[in-house]
């Protein structure tokens, strides 16, 4: 069993997780990294993926993030996450949907600055599509 240590998971919305932990799971742009405790002070950039959260006692949960960090030091981990869901709480199909609507806004825009951030919203929903099938 690994000594427990602080973890925070936030999101804009809310703050999601704040207790002690086993180990965590992270997919961080580089690739997934694992953290203990006692890691190594470390930084990292978030990509689409599930992050695995190992609770005391051994149960794990999985949360579906992307976009913002993770930050490690000796006060524990803490990831700051533009957006998190609990696995079991994915909506695939409206994701999808989501798509399909991005797919049109892009089609339909006229201005150039608009159609670019248009695109880059749908390039975001592509990626988490992706994420979602692994």
């Amino acid at each position: 069993m690994a000594e427990p240590f602080q973890f925070e998971l936030v999101s804009p919305e809310k703050l999601l997780i704040s207790e002690e932990v086993e180990e965590v799971v992270v997919p961080g742009t580089e690739g997934d990294f694992g953290v203990l405790k006692g890691h190594a002070p470390f930084m990292s950039t978030i990509r689409p993926g599930y992050l695995s959260v190992k609770k005391v006692g051994g149960n794990v949960e999985e949360i579906f993030i992307y976009g913002g960090f993770a930050d490690t030091g000796p006060g524990g981990l803490t990831v700051l996450a533009e957006h998190a869901v609990p696995a079991a709480e994915l909506d695939r199909e409206g994701i999808a949907q989501s798509i399909r609507d991005a797919e049109e806004d892009v089609a339909d825009a006229k201005d150039d600055v608009i159609k670019a951030a248009r695109a880059r919203k749908l390039e975001q929903l592509r990626d988490i599509e992706m994420a979602l099938k692994k």
